[in-house]
């Protein structure tokens, strides 16, 4: 599929705000923690609702270390997924440093909206688990550890 046609039918966004403002909506649509994917200066977003295709652009690269699970990630200049609920599979875009060799991660997955962890895979289909915590806003942390168990 050439990549005019992954993207026809798209809404499209603009601009930092306008692109901040969407990705943190599709993350909180989907169920996913804010602090999951922390693309800086971003300057297009799109997404097309038929076949759930999303793409971020950024100015540049970007690394970020997660201190809540001793991880330092690597975002292209253009990220890509297939999104639904809890769910994001065929990711590009997105690689994990582990020891001294970057993977890519191609799928991040949550078992149901109350699960505690999020659940990563490589193309070769290796996988880790962090908790959903690890991926928060301070925010979201403080709403998560407020609400009582059920």
């Amino acid at each position: 599929m050439s990549r005019e046609d992954q993207r026809a039918g798209a809404e499209i966004v603009h601009g930092s705000e306008e692109c901040h403002r969407h990705s943190v909506e599709l993350l909180e649509e989907l169920g996913f923690p804010k602090g999951v994917l922390p693309l800086k200066d971003l300057e297009e977003c799109g997404r097309v609702r038929e076949t759930g295709f999303v793409w971020m652009k950024q100015k540049a690269p970007y690394e970020h270390f997660f201190e809540g699970t001793n991880t330092r990630v690597s975002y292209a200049v253009e990220v890509t997924a297939y999104v639904e609920k809890l769910k994001m599979k065929k990711m590009t875009g997105i690689k994990s440093k582990q020891v001294f060799l970057w993977v890519p991660i191609t799928e991040m997955s949550m078992d149901d909206p109350t699960s505690k962890k999020i659940h990563f895979k490589t193309p070769m289909g290796i996988g880790k688990s962090f908790p959903i915590t690890a991926f928060m806003t301070d925010e979201e942390k403080q709403k998560y550890l407020e609400k009582p168990e059920e």
